[in-house]
């Protein structure tokens, strides 16, 4: 059986680089897909194999996921325009969410090994709630418009999947770490991992479990094809329990 080998696309973004951490404290090879490949080097060294590509940019991806087994996609721009979105001029964006998580995603998928194990993707809470508030007001700019198209590609892939779908992202992101400081990161807030289905949930979620989540259910078989929440709330255990949290998907 071929050697487990994780792409983490969107590697130096904020859960992205706690997924490349979370996936080597796990003991799985990663490679690093990136655009600024110094930016990764000087966050992880020699622990990870770089890969310099763009998801907006199909022609970069084939030897990019060449021989993985797994794909962790984090990528994504800021909901809201801002000099993120790389603005050519006032009705042209090359990094929105449309170009990101909508047509990126789209062409991460096409690339992909048909023989792929899993393909992770982070979305967002709300994509099923666009007209209601506050998500109304998080897509004024499409960013879950974006989200949901790129869920949809990865579910009419044909290629086994798990979507993550988080509410609003706080712990980090860790832009000046190094992957000595990731492995040791761990959430400041007290409050539990809370899962569920169906786009009911609503709250903040840490970065540090959204990262746990994406690698920790290639641990468990019952996630494939499975869609779920996932925010924070309530008197957090010692222990997290990811299969007692994956069985509640089913």
């Amino acid at each position: 059986m071929t050697a487990a080998l994780i792409l983490v696309a969107g590697a130096t973004g904020g859960v992205g680089q706690l997924a490349v951490a979370k996936a080597l404290e796990k003991g799985f090879s990663v490679r690093a897909l990136t655009r600024q490949a110094d930016k990764a080097k000087q966050m992880f060294g020699d622990r990870v194999e770089i890969a310099v590509g763009d998801i907006r940019q199909p022609n970069t991806l084939p030897a990019a996921v060449q021989d993985v087994t797994h794909i962790i996609c984090c990528t994504g721009t800021t909901a809201f325009p801002s000099a993120k979105w790389d603005f050519q001029n006032f009705f042209s964006a090359q990094n929105s969410p449309q170009q990101v998580d909508a047509i990126g995603v789209k062409n991460l998928v096409a690339a992909a090994p048909r023989d792929l194990q899993r393909f992770i993707f982070v979305s967002s809470c709300g994509v099923l709630r666009k007209k209601q508030f506050p998500f109304s007001i998080l897509n004024a700019f499409g960013v879950l418009d974006a989200k949901q198209a790129g869920e949809e590609a990865i579910m009419a892939s044909g290629l086994p999947y798990t979507i993550i779908r988080p509410g609003r992202l706080i712990d980090g992101p860790y832009t000046s770490y190094d992957l000595n400081t990731l492995l040791k990161a761990k959430t400041d807030g007290k409050l539990a991992v809370v899962v569920g289905t169906g786009d009911t949930l609503v709250g903040d979620t840490s970065r540090i479990d959204v990262a746990t989540a994406c690698v920790e259910c290639l641990s468990y078989p019952t996630t494939v094809g499975k869609t779920f929440e996932i925010v924070n709330s309530g008197a957090r255990p010692e222990i997290t329990d990811w299969e007692v949290l994956f069985a509640q998907l089913n």
